[in-house]
């Protein structure tokens, strides 16, 4: 088997040639002027991208505004539901309060039941508060039946 060979790769950095070699001196390096031209041109790239950032930004912001208003509120509805689980399973762990609220939830179903279920004029009255909700939301006129 052959050993590999080898080269030698010579760097673009810039030798100073002369350096004092007396002990207990010491020479200063001075870095190489291209480097100082390179850091100018980056800065210069950087400044002019934070420059035109605002005015992107809000091109992007025009150009997509639904799907980022539906993607921000369907998060926000994700995040909501989270947090009412949370609330609702800190209540659950205290004592006396589930039972409470089936209680209270027991109660106002037996009261719609009552109010609204048994009679049918009052089942009626359900019916047409239904319909005048739904044309409410949906914005236009829903026949009545």
């Amino acid at each position: 088997m052959q050993e590999p060979e080898f080269t030698e790769t010579k760097s673009k950095e810039t030798t100073v040639t002369e350096i004092n070699s007396q002990t207990g001196t010491i020479t200063k390096l001075q870095p190489p002027a291209q480097s100082q031209d390179q850091w100018l041109k980056y800065g210069e790239q950087i400044s002019s991208f934070l420059a035109t950032l605002p005015e992107y930004l809000g091109s992007f912001f025009n150009e997509y505004k639904q799907p980022l208003v539906s993607v921000g509120l369907i998060v926000g509805s994700i995040v909501a539901v989270k947090v009412l689980l949370a609330v609702l399973d800190a209540l659950n762990d205290i004592p006396l309060v589930a039972p409470t609220f089936e209680l209270i939830g027991i109660g106002y179903s037996a009261w719609f039941v009552y109010r609204y279920l048994l009679k049918a004029s009052t089942r009626q009255e359900l019916t047409s508060e239904i319909t005048t909700l739904k044309s409410q939301v949906v914005g236009k006129n829903v026949p009545e039946s």
